[in-house]
């Protein structure tokens, strides 16, 4: 059951916003029309769809260059691709991590950290693209380290 301020307001993206190619765009939008009463349910045939379709090793391709574009020479055509390609993955994780906030008890601590976690992904999702390129490699490594952050969850099965 989401609360107000729970992590399922989050999952009203549309692929087109975040730069999802159209493979994991297809995974998305199902997730993301999902009927909100067959979450809460936790319909296991609902719930295992996404994460089955998560393509972990493409992702771990994308988080290892933009952690690591400030030690090469990056353009800023590059930075800003990545930062689209990790868009994409953030909004395709965030999907079995609100769900897995949904399943869990909403005065807990683990619930807390979740909840506040994927909130502040969120915030950092709906800022405007910064212009400047330093202000672009900041902000794709920050996504970087989201999109590892949710990736470890997902490995993990948001225990």
């Amino acid at each position: 059951m989401p609360t107000a301020r729970g992590p399922s307001e989050a999952l009203d993206v549309l692929p087109q916003e975040v730069g999802i190619n159209d493979s994991h765009a297809r995974v998305v939008a199902a997730a993301l029309t999902t009927d909100s009463a067959e979450r809460q349910a936790g319909d296991q045939h609902s719930v295992g769809r996404v994460p089955d379709a998560i393509d972990v090793v493409t992702i771990e391709e994308t988080i290892e260059p933009a952690l690591g574009v400030s030690r090469s020479q990056l353009q800023v055509s590059m930075l800003v691709d990545l930062e689209a390609q990790l868009r994409g993955h953030i909004a395709l994780l965030r999907v079995p991590a609100c769900q897995a906030a949904d399943r869990m008890w909403h005065g807990g601590t683990k619930w807390h950290r979740l909840v506040s976690r994927l909130d502040g992904i969120e915030r950092q999702r709906k800022q405007e693209p910064k212009p400047l390129p330093f202000g672009v490699l900041i902000e794709v490594q920050l996504m970087a380290r989201d999109c590892r952050w949710l990736l470890d969850g997902y490995k993990e099965n948001w225990r």
